[in-house]
């Protein structure tokens, strides 16, 4: 009776213990695995792609380009002045008093190329993003990619002090929790707590400074998958097709108030630069 009993719970623990074993194992195996990526793609950034990329933005920040045959150089205000960039990136979105709109740079560059350059905005919309097909990035990623660049080594300081910007930001966390769709899933369902991802790919809670840090750092960047550069604008949008929502139209408000949101909250983070994600 008593080997019974004592097998019978010995089959019990067994059945108990075994998922938690296993669970336990995943957990490490998926340590390593993490590890050996971030170790791989630190390699990786010391000859990063988007240096390319940087390049070439440089080399059309300067160009006379556009019906009004301007340089974006001679024209383009970022929020530090025309022509000065070092630091304009991580200070951005940021308010425009000369388009009344709180703006992301992405979307800045866009409007500097419609009103200053006088190029169509349809046109620039028609393909913002770089596809897994093309041999070269548009010419937008390209200026956001060299935009980017010269704010390595600063901290992301977004103004919410500025009554606009902080109105945009309260819109983005609004959004971030905002459910719908035919999961009924928000940004929150995956970046509202710690601890989850998705395959093998953690998932910052993006309410925090760490996690809005992981979530904003490196982008724009050069990605693995596809072997193409992407701005956070397509990182934005992509997770909206991943919630299977409609995607926003290019450059929209409720893109640069997510990406204030995002951004506000890694103040004080360094900024390390375009890089590779995966």
């Amino acid at each position: 009776m008593r080997k019974t009993l004592l097998g019978s719970v010995c089959a019990a623990l067994g059945l108990l213990l075994g998922p938690i074993a296993a669970h336990a194992q995943a957990e490490i195996d998926h340590a390593k695995a993490a590890k050996e990526f971030e170790k791989f793609r630190a390699e990786m950034e010391d000859s990063n792609p988007a240096e390319l990329n940087e390049l070439r933005g440089e080399e059309l920040w300067h160009a006379k380009r556009g019906p009004k045959n301007v340089s974006l150089a001679e024209s383009c205000d970022l929020g530090l002045g025309i022509g000065k960039l070092e630091g304009a990136y991580v200070q951005m979105p940021r308010y425009f008093q000369d388009a009344d709109a709180v703006m992301d740079a992405e979307r800045r560059i866009v409007w500097c190329m419609v009103e200053k350059q006088g190029f169509k905005f349809e046109d620039i919309a028609k393909k913002p993003f770089q596809g897994p097909n093309d041999t070269s990035a548009p010419d937008i990623t390209n200026l956001v990619m060299y935009v980017a660049g010269l704010s390595r080594g600063k901290p992301f300081a977004v103004d919410l002090k500025h009554p606009k910007v902080r109105e945009v930001y309260e819109l983005g966390k609004e959004v971030a929790q905002y459910r719908a769709g035919p999961f009924d899933f928000a940004c929150n369902t995956c970046h509202g707590a710690e601890g989850k991802r998705i395959r093998m790919q953690d998932l910052p809670k993006i309410s925090t400074k760490e996690g809005a840090a992981k979530a904003v750092l490196g982008w724009p960047a050069w990605r693995m998958t596809g072997g193409v550069a992407l701005t956070m604008q397509w990182r934005m949008n992509d997770c909206f097709r991943q919630q299977r929502f409609p995607e926003p139209k290019y450059a929209s408000d409720t893109i640069t108030a997510l990406l204030t949101y995002l951004t506000a909250n890694a103040n004080g983070v360094i900024y390390k630069g375009p890089g590779i994600k995966r």
